[in-house]
């Protein structure tokens, strides 16, 4: 499987140039069962990430154009009357699909943002009374604009904390600035990936991270992570249970990804960025700087 892996992360990386780290954190959401999102100014290769992903790993694939005329039944469906039939029939909506894009989430009211909630925690959706399941696997990746932009709605706490991570792409640097300027469009390279993981072995790997170790030991240290973030006046509230839950989770699956069968400290604090900035309220909004204070100041054993 590792390898399968390796492979994936190598041909993402170059679709994505010069954004190894973001690539790596992406996969290992989705290895952890976890929802995406990614945050950062237009044009620089969010929706292309979501894309590449959902090719590579062989799912069906949705993007939701989300807009301030949006309606929940745009996303989820809606009953239409069968006049033949003289009955109201489900038609279901674009979140029907393993992998959907909630494009510029932000730019939508909270009205139809709130529709992505039931989806996100329970993988169902309900619609005047009656529950349908969503397929298997199901993940949403969101991309969020600036909130200092126009146009934007911010996404409360509530719908934040059903993504398991947030990350940023951010400028690429000069060398892979180079070859996007000298080489082929990106959407061109899209349209020639094929699937390099199917639901099964997703699954298995998944089913892989759950297996990976976790000692007392690293508990104290996941626990003292926790702990200080709400009693420390750095924060105006501290990580929820979820909010621990989905570290431990995303260290397992960054420790199964580096080949490891046990989690070590090195791994929470890879993914704490990711899984912890955008839960903390802070005074920035830079995930490193929100969590640098947690790093300096939890002893890890």
């Amino acid at each position: 499987m590792h390898t399968l892996i390796n492979q994936l992360l190598s041909r993402a990386d170059q679709i994505i140039l010069g954004k190894s780290l973001q690539v790596r954190l992406a996969v290992c959401c989705l290895f952890c069962k976890g929802h995406l999102l990614i945050e950062d100014i237009p044009g620089v290769g969010k929706t292309t990430l979501a894309h590449t992903l959902a090719i590579l790993m062989g799912m069906n694939y949705q993007r939701i154009q989300f807009t301030s005329d949006l309606l929940p039944s745009d996303i989820i469906g809606a009953s239409i009357f069968d006049v033949d039939n003289h009955t109201f029939k489900f038609h279901p909506g674009p979140i029907f699909n393993q992998m959907v894009l909630a494009d510029e989430i932000n730019r939508s009211t909270p009205k139809s943002q709130s529709a992505l909630l039931e989806a996100m925690e329970e993988q169902q959706v309900t619609v005047e009374g009656k529950t349908y399941p969503l397929p298997t696997p199901f993940f949403v990746i969101a991309t969020q604009n600036p909130s200092h932009q126009l146009g934007t709605f911010p996404l409360p706490e509530s719908q934040l904390d059903r993504f398991l991570m947030r990350i940023e792409l951010g400028y690429p640097d000069h060398q892979a600035e180079r070859e996007l300027l000298k080489g082929r469009s990106r959407r061109s390279l899209i349209e020639k990936l094929t699937a390099h993981m199917s639901a099964e072995q997703l699954s298995v790997i998944q089913q892989k991270v759950i297996e990976v170790h976790v000692s007392d030991a690293l508990l104290d240290y996941l626990q003292g992570i926790i702990a200080y973030t709400r009693i420390s006046s750095d924060y105006a509230a501290g990580l929820s249970p979820r909010a621990g839950i989905a570290l431990l989770h995303a260290a397992k699956a960054w420790a199964y990804m580096a080949n490891r069968d046990a989690v070590l400290p090195e791994d929470v604090q890879a993914v704490l960025p990711s899984v912890a900035g955008h839960r903390l309220k802070a005074g920035s909004h830079d995930s490193q700087a929100i969590v640098a204070p947690i790093l300096e100041n939890v002893p890890v054993f």
